[in-house]
């Protein structure tokens, strides 16, 4: 297969690494010719080392489940410029990472500090903090309904809700979790001009220093706390655990705060005002919650389908190998891009439409393989438990305005949501 034959027409590989194009939705444009005309090609864009693309659900999860054939660590595992990576390397001595959370990591280290918080988030332990989160989703719904019948769904309670539950299990107070959303909006949305730190906003999103090091301030002290004072939070884990019979350091340790703090609340916070757009836009979809509440769990994946939040992830060839039809040397970094896979006509029918009765449902939005992501029934439960107290109790739903996606090519979801809602 020659170059030219795989080569990814430039106005597409542009967007593929342009972060408006994920606010303002021709991001979907292109992954749509993608997966028509050239579902695993390369891309070329300009400032950036070139990558493949995979847009395909089935080559997605064959790349997901190769996890010692397409690795995390070697080079960034988000998509970054070249010159991005080149100021990242010189800040670190050579490292392509910021941070070393499990998403950075590969076998065998991926799995031993996975499983140091892996119970944590297993639906046995979940369950007994059932009554907890509802009592946080309760409030949230009575927060809504004080607002008189028009709000901003994503500022006034999807950014919140999942925020306090995260905070809770990791032991965070209630007054530090201002801090903790203005710090991972600015994580996330670095290349967003509303969201970004002014002093450091990031056109490729990744190159956040001061975001991290208040970050990191915020957690040594709360994990020096938790050495001394060990209680039954999330935060006291991460400050005593151990691998190999050796404390973790406290750089890992930083960034197991982190990905739990901002992955923790962010990517479901998305999923959540993306539940309610697709609701207020499709009305007889809610009149099917409304007749039959069994169908909420259908809710809760298809937003997340439908949203996902985390739009891509990297990864890079071990070694010479085939995809797609197509070969690749060792080095080779890939895109694997979520929302296409779980767009793909060949899965999902009428992919495009929002249906709380999908079934089945098979979306990639938690990934796939050795890196599933470690939250996922957490996030799946706290829509759950959201959608059983909200529903039942509204009577009607519309949009009151434009709603707007953040700028971003890793993660990204509603930033605003204006609806106008009447609740019994």
């Amino acid at each position: 297969m020659t170059e030219d034959a795989a080569r990814i027409p430039d106005e597409h590989a542009q967007t593929l690494v342009d972060p408006k194009a994920y606010a303002d939705g021709r991001i979907h444009e292109t992954y749509a010719w993608l997966r028509a005309n050239n579902p695993f090609g390369r891309a070329y864009p300009e400032g950036f080392e070139p990558f493949w693309v995979a847009t395909k659900h089935a080559d997605i999860l064959e790349i997901s489940r190769q996890n010692a054939l397409f690795l995390n660590g070697d080079k960034s595992p988000t998509i970054v410029n070249a010159e991005t990576d080149k100021r990242i390397r010189e800040m670190t001595g050579g490292s392509p990472h910021l941070l070393r959370t499990l998403i950075h990591m590969d076998e065998p280290d991926h799995m031993k500090y996975r499983t140091l918080t892996q119970a944590w988030f297993m639906p046995q332990n979940l369950r007994k903090m059932e009554e907890r989160i509802r009592g946080v989703a309760r409030a949230s719904v009575e927060q809504m309904a004080a607002t008189g019948g028009k709000c901003d769904f994503v500022r006034e309670v999807a950014l919140h809700y999942p925020l306090r539950v995260i905070m809770e299990i990791m032991g965070v107070p209630p007054e530090d979790e201002p801090r903790m959303l203005m710090l991972t909006q600015e994580l996330f949305g670095a290349a967003d001009p509303e969201l970004a730190r002014k002093e450091e906003p990031d056109p490729a999103g990744k190159l956040t220093p001061g975001v991290i090091t208040d970050f990191f301030e915020y957690f040594r002290k709360l994990s020096a706390d938790r050495r001394a004072h060990p209680g039954d939070d999330l935060a006291s884990v991460i400050a005593n655990s151990q691998i190999d019979g050796q404390p973790i350091s406290e750089f890992e340790a930083m960034s197991y705060y982190i990905i739990v703090a901002t992955a923790g609340h962010d990517t479901t916070s998305s999923s959540t005002g993306g539940a309610i757009w697709g609701l207020a836009e499709n009305p007889g979809e809610l009149a099917k919650l409304k007749a039959d509440p069994s169908l909420i769990p259908g809710l809760v994946d298809e937003s997340i389908r439908w949203t996902t939040p985390v739009k891509t992830f990297m990864r890079t060839a071990a070694e010479a190998t085939e995809m797609g039809g197509r070969r690749l040397d060792k080095g080779d970094w890939l895109m694997l891009c979520y929302a296409s896979g779980n767009r793909d006509e060949e899965v999902f029918d009428d992919p495009q439409a929002f249906r709380v009765d999908r079934k089945p449902n098979r979306h990639l939005a938690f990934g796939y393989g050795a890196h599933l992501c470690l939250g996922q029934h957490l996030a799946k439960m706290e829509m759950r438990i959201l959608w059983e107290e909200l529903i039942p109790r509204l009577q009607s739903l519309e949009l009151a305005g434009e709603p707007a996606m953040s700028q971003a090519v890793f993660v990204n979801g509603p930033k605003t949501l204006p609806i106008r809602f009447s609740m019994a």
